[in-house]
């Protein structure tokens, strides 16, 4: 299993206290862009999407619906 499918598999099954890092890692992982938003946001878009993925980091981790929308994201493109 390679480390992009450990995260994915980590992430998927437990969406609270998962690190924002670990976050960005995942999302570059499966071809998201990363870029700044507004204050503390960051956006990450894919070409495949037809929408855009707000985060932010809430003591060092992502909120968990914010994961569950980027869960919904990657399997509307990649059909996982």
């Amino acid at each position: 299993m390679t480390q992009k499918e450990k995260l994915h598999e980590k992430i998927k099954n437990c969406h609270d206290n998962v690190r924002f890092d670990d976050v960005v890692t995942w999302l570059l992982s499966w071809g998201f862009s990363k870029r700044a938003g507004k204050g503390s946001h960051t956006v990450f878009t894919h070409p495949g999407y037809n929408g855009k993925l707000t985060f932010q980091s809430v003591n060092g981790t992502a909120k968990s619906y914010q994961i569950k929308q980027a869960l919904a994201a990657i399997k509307e493109i990649y059909h996982e």
